[in-house]
């Protein structure tokens, strides 16, 4: 296996994975300022979306040995990279490299060989909920507040949604106990435990605890002493269906790959469309503030965003320096500014009190 990258400033961003449910999305937006490179498994699924786009589209296959070469401006994986390919040709060839397909141990894994790399590109790991679009959120609101000591995060899956098979399976997870910070200490959680009703917007959610990549870096980044992030679904009677499943041991004694699909068909039963919304709580001391995020055009889109705003980071193309080394997306430059760029991109956010919402 040989998979070459080579560096070239004026060449065209490569979005691995570009024409998947995502993918598309992130091509549709970058395509209106950089030239683009789609690739995947199999490029005639993404040969119309290539031409509306004037962009190129090229095989590569994760799964397959054959090597791959091109040379790029960045890149950006919108697939599981789990060998990290991906991730080693970028830092080989100094390519600036966003991520944003890794749950928490994929995430702490790759953090560690780019470290050990040495890069001198930016590295990018931006697989907190969303494509990273609740950690900017998180820093948004905290920099108002002059710091995080909490943070807590509450997402409402939409089961009328589009979703790739992928933004699913952390349902591997589930059966899985997780390590978060609390009151300043670690301890382990069992996923699903700890249910609440939140209000997401309007609505009230019933959530869970679940296991996401914002819980182990914004301890990190933020210096906050406890960060959270809880899930359920638009319907409460198929969240605590979940959680029936969860007490009968599926996710520990249904591990593996025999009983893979059934785990995944729990959540991954695309539609037509639905809206993607994700609360997002932080408190500083006496003061808590907290916003609603709220796309329309779904998870997918939402998810999109934040690789957007991942790779205008790493290009320095947000107004901003390009970073040196490892980063999150929390830790951007210009947090005053997140909350408009969302803004820009068609998301809402509606902004909590205690008793009322109002737009952000």
């Amino acid at each position: 296996m040989s998979d070459v990258l080579r560096l070239d400033e004026t060449g065209p961003v490569l979005l691995v994975g570009g024409y998947g449910t995502v993918g598309a999305e992130l091509s549709a937006m970058a395509a209106q300022r950089w030239p683009l490179l789609l690739t995947g498994r199999s490029p005639v699924r993404g040969a119309a979306l290539a031409e509306r786009l004037g962009a190129e589209v090229r095989r590569w296959d994760l799964a397959d040995p054959a090597g791959f070469s091109a040379s790029v401006r960045a890149v950006v994986s919108v697939v599981n990279d789990p060998e990290d390919r991906v991730l080693r040709a970028a830092l080989a060839a100094g390519v600036p490299y966003v991520d944003i397909t890794r749950w928490t141990g994929r995430l702490q894994r790759a953090a560690t060989v780019a470290a050990m790399a040495r890069p001198s590109a930016p590295v990018l790991l931006s697989s907190g909920w969303m494509g990273g679009v609740t950690n900017l959120v998180a820093a948004a609101l905290a920099a108002e507040l002059g710091g995080a000591d909490r943070v807590e995060v509450a997402i409402r899956w939409d089961l009328a949604d589009q979703a790739g098979a992928d933004s699913v399976e952390f349902m591997d997870r589930l059966g899985l106990d997780y390590e978060v910070v609390e009151n300043g200490r670690r301890r382990l959680v069992m996923p699903l435990s700890d249910t609440r009703s939140v209000r997401i917007g309007e609505t009230p959610t019933c959530v869970a605890r679940i296991d996401t990549p914002e819980q182990f870096t914004l301890p990190l980044t933020l210096g906050a002493d406890t960060a959270i992030t809880r899930i359920g679904f638009s319907s409460t009677a198929s969240t605590l269906a979940l959680l029936a499943v969860k007490r009968t041991g599926l996710f520990r004694w249904g591990r593996g790959d025999r009983f893979a699909t059934l785990r995944r068909t729990l959540l991954y039963s695309p539609g037509d469309g639905g809206t993607a919304q994700v609360r997002v709580d932080v408190t500083r001391g006496d003061r808590t503030t907290a916003v609603t995020i709220t796309d329309t055009r779904g998870q997918a889109h939402l998810t999109a965003v934040g690789a957007l705003a991942g790779l205008r980071r790493v290009l320095g193309a947000d107004g901003a320096p390009a970073p040196q080394g490892v980063v999150f997306p929390e830790m951007t430059p210009r947090p005053a500014q997140v909350l408009d760029f969302l803004r820009d991109m068609g998301v809402a956010l509606l902004r909590h009190s205690d008793t009322t919402a109002t737009a952000a």
